[in-house]
């Protein structure tokens, strides 16, 4: 982001501490991957599309380095990460032990800690409440040929005295079993992996799930499916409720398939931070989470979303409680269907003959 950019955010009170660390969504976009990762462009490319999503900015990979240099000054870190044998299940483990212990002991550059605290501040000023969403966002995450979600580490309805710790957490989650197992198999190299970190206003979330611009089941592209359940989108993204279930004309907005569950629990937040399973009341629980006029204005904002970015959108949204208004949190795009057709259906053969019969499993 340029001097003249930061300077016009109204949240900077330093243009060159905002330029440098800390990008507000309004600021950046998906081209800014590289310092703001792939969950940090996403949003901020979705509010340059005039979408609704939660207030927030995005501490850049730049201050992720900064803690890198503390790090690697008293031991090696990626070095560490690149010996290692992509089968090696328990040297992986054992390393991902100590290097998250030591993200979440070492502390936070001055200059890092001072620009989080004041971006804070400011996210939560005039607001009814200050918790906030910490969210990984790695540069290769969300990625059209390689998506590293759910990877690394989200923190919901983070008090603001707990955002330092929780980006902390977020970095070391870059060096989880499962990240670090997945960089390996395909051979990242570790001096191109880097971690930025949303922080976003909480949304009370009345009802909150998942939408797919193309079905996930098919890979139809004349439809969308809609999935949600009551309260915080995470129980839906967990798996943890068998969520309300639409299937809708992507053109005509007909809905084809309508599956209302019995949604017996909710996610909501805890009174000291994070959340908490609380059971929904009996009255609620056979009840659609989202009237057909909320469908219909999904439906609207997925073919929004899917036009800006040209191809077809894994979406996460939230109803928001009081204001009834439906948010984006998450936009990124779909890499299942997407791969099978970009993926050969044949292997390259001499001949029109060898090639059909390869379509087919034929052998000559």
């Amino acid at each position: 982001m340029s001097t003249a950019a930061a300077a016009s955010s109204p949240f900077c009170t330093s243009p060159a501490v905002c330029s440098a660390l800390v990008g507000w969504f309004g600021d950046i976009r998906l081209a800014d991957r590289l310092e703001v990762g792939g969950k940090g462009g996403s949003l901020g490319e979705l509010k340059r599309a005039g979408i609704d999503v939660p207030p927030g900015f995005v501490l850049k990979t730049a201050a992720f380095e900064r803690f890198m240099e503390a790090l690697e000054s008293e031991s090696p870190v990626r070095q560490r990460v690149e010996s290692l044998q992509a089968d090696d299940l328990e040297g992986i483990t054992a390393l991902s032990a100590q290097l998250r212990a030591r993200f979440v002991a070492t502390p936070l550059p001055a200059d890092v800690a001072d620009v989080i605290a004041v971006a804070v501040a400011e996210l939560g000023k005039g607001a009814a409440q200050s918790s906030v969403a910490v969210r990984s966002s790695a540069t290769t995450e969300d990625a059209a040929d390689a998506s590293f979600a759910g990877l690394q580490d989200t923190y919901l309805w983070v008090k603001s005295q707990q955002v330092q710790e929780r980006v902390r957490s977020c970095w070391g989650s870059l060096y989880s079993v499962e990240s670090m197992s997945y960089r390996r198999k395909r051979d990242f190299e570790e001096k191109n992996v880097a971690m930025a970190v949303v922080v976003q206003t909480m949304v009370d979330a009345r009802t909150a799930g998942v939408m797919f611009t193309r079905s996930p089941l098919t890979g139809d592209r004349s439809v969308m499916t809609i999935e949600g359940s009551w309260g915080l989108g995470s129980a839906v993204v967990g798996g943890e409720v068998t969520p309300d279930r639409w299937v809708v004309g992507k053109i005509t907005g007909e809905i084809s398939v309508r599956e209302i569950s019995a949604k017996l629990i909710r996610h909501a937040a805890a009174a000291g931070g994070g959340i908490e399973t609380v059971p929904v009341p009996e009255d609620l629980q056979r009840v659609a989470c989202m009237s057909d006029d909320e469908i219909q204005h999904l439906r609207a904002l997925g073919r929004q979303v899917e036009r800006h970015y040209g191809r077809s959108q894994d979406i996460e949204w939230a109803v928001e409680r009081g204001s009834e208004k439906i948010l984006l949190l998450q936009s990124r795009p779909e890499t299942v269907w997407s791969a099978k057709e970009s993926a050969p259906v044949g292997r390259a053969v001499p001949d029109p003959v060898s090639h059909v019969l390869s379509i087919f499993g034929g052998r000559r």
